[in-house]
């Protein structure tokens, strides 16, 4: 009795204690923030920023606290999209209609900037109608405001604050206002969403009037994006790859962004065209086999250009739009969706499951996120070999039953046999962007 005494005495003083502790008022938060926008200002001086444009993007009495893309940061898709639906997103009728038009407008002017950087137009058309729907959709976020905001107590505050400073050494070089550099959410910048390293790297003044205008001169952002496709090393003359059909007894250990082979050692092993016919890229070309659904979805053989696009935006369905997109621009046949197939949809929570499990059991080091990239394919490959199941590094029903079901290591050597969740059918339908 006097235990349970105890206990309930304890627990009214722990919830009185959070009930009764303080908000911290408007005016106490703006004095942190103050204190801190304070820090920021002589941390930016100090890596060389002039005290002239801190005084441009920080005018007196500076409290602009925008929510917005603070939880924009913080959301995240509830389902994962698996890679026909993620493209039919992207890639429709319209939208190729729409790129053809421009495609066949802008070839003469910018064929010039095409052949000087050797990145073909038609890919450069793709990337700018992917980005920003043809320049409709540049973004209407003042990036100082953002990514101050962004580096403020965010979980990626210091990647945000670096893109903070090279905002304003944009600022810096061109004496531009702070009200003309807008963009994304997240920084993204012009017609081409640069992020503002990426333009400080990597941006071309290519008409020749001072500054490198990707906002608002189509001349300077198409010459920026040949440019850098160009510096990460784009290969004019070589195709990006094409779907494939792997053989029955393929070995999923060969899957992976650095398991490289010649396209004829590919061959050899039995991949074919998804049209049955032999593999149509040149057989001493660079090669991997790419599974952007693991197993059960589509494959792919990519070869160097699709890596670039990949160190453009490091997601493997987006590579896989703009390269989708780019063929129906310069090959002119019918559109046609992709034939999405029922599969076991995979949440944000699933991820974040498997990102636990391998950090407890592989002791991975993975960033606890729920986004799905190569460390965690990696690691779900590991824990695909202990349990013998095909690594293809994609989780599934069969993966994730094993790691919930989980009591001991022994359990990697007898396996719980789960049974196939039922997948409603649904229709293939082409959502709106």
């Amino acid at each position: 009795m006097i235990k349970k005494l105890l206990i309930l005495s304890f627990c009214f003083v722990l919830f009185s204690n959070v009930s009764l502790a303080k908000v911290p008022s408007i005016e106490e938060q703006k004095k942190e923030w103050n204190e801190w926008l304070e820090n920021l200002k002589e941390e930016m001086i100090e890596k060389g920023i002039s005290k002239k444009t801190i005084n441009k993007a920080y005018k007196e009495d500076y409290f602009h606290e925008i929510k917005d893309v603070v939880l924009q940061d913080k959301k995240q898709a509830e389902f994962i999209l698996t890679s026909d639906k993620y493209i039919n997103r992207l890639v429709n009728k319209n939208k190729v209609n729409l790129a053809r038009t421009h495609y066949k407008n802008l070839k003469p002017k910018y064929q010039e900037i095409s052949d000087k950087y050797g990145v073909p137009l038609h890919y450069l058309i793709s990337f700018w109608a992917i980005e920003t729907h043809f320049g409709y959709n540049k973004g209407k976020y003042h990036l100082i405001d953002g990514l101050t905001n962004l580096s403020y107590k965010n979980r990626r505050a210091k990647f945000f604050k670096k893109e903070l400073f090279n905002v304003l050494q944009i600022m810096d070089t061109y004496d531009l206002d702070g009200d003309k550099i807008k963009g994304s959410w997240a920084g993204a910048m012009g017609h081409f969403q640069f992020m503002p390293s990426t333009y400080n790297a990597y941006a071309i003044d290519y008409d020749g009037d001072g500054v490198a205008d990707i906002w608002d001169s189509f001349d300077d952002a198409i010459a920026s994006a040949a440019n850098y496709l160009s510096e990460l090393g784009w290969k004019a003359d070589e195709p990006w790859g094409q779907e494939v059909i792997l053989p029955w007894n393929f070995d999923y250990n060969l899957v992976g962004p650095k398991k490289y082979k010649k396209v004829s050692e590919w061959k050899k092993i039995g991949v074919i065209g998804s049209n049955g016919k032999r593999v149509s890229l040149p057989n001493d070309a660079s090669a991997v086999i790419t599974l952007p659904d693991g197993r059960r979805g589509r494959a792919y053989i990519t070869l160097s250009n699709f890596r670039r696009i990949m160190i453009w935006n490091r997601s493997t369905n987006y590579a896989l739009a703009i390269v989708k997109l780019a063929d129906y621009i310069k090959n002119n046949n019918n559109f046609t969706p992709l034939k999405e197939k029922a599969q076991y949809k995979l949440t944000d929570e699933d991820i974040l499951t498997v990102q636990r499990f391998a950090n407890r059991i592989l002791k991975a080091r993975l960033k606890e996120d729920g986004r799905f990239g190569a460390k965690t394919a990696s690691a779900v490959k590991k824990l695909q070999k202990k349990w013998k199941l095909p690594q293809d590094g994609m989780p599934d029903y069969q993966l994730l039953y094993r790691i919930k079901n989980f009591k001991s290591w022994k359990d990697f050597r007898v396996s719980p046999q789960p049974k196939k969740p039922r997948v409603p059918k649904q229709k293939s339908q082409i959502a709106k962007k």
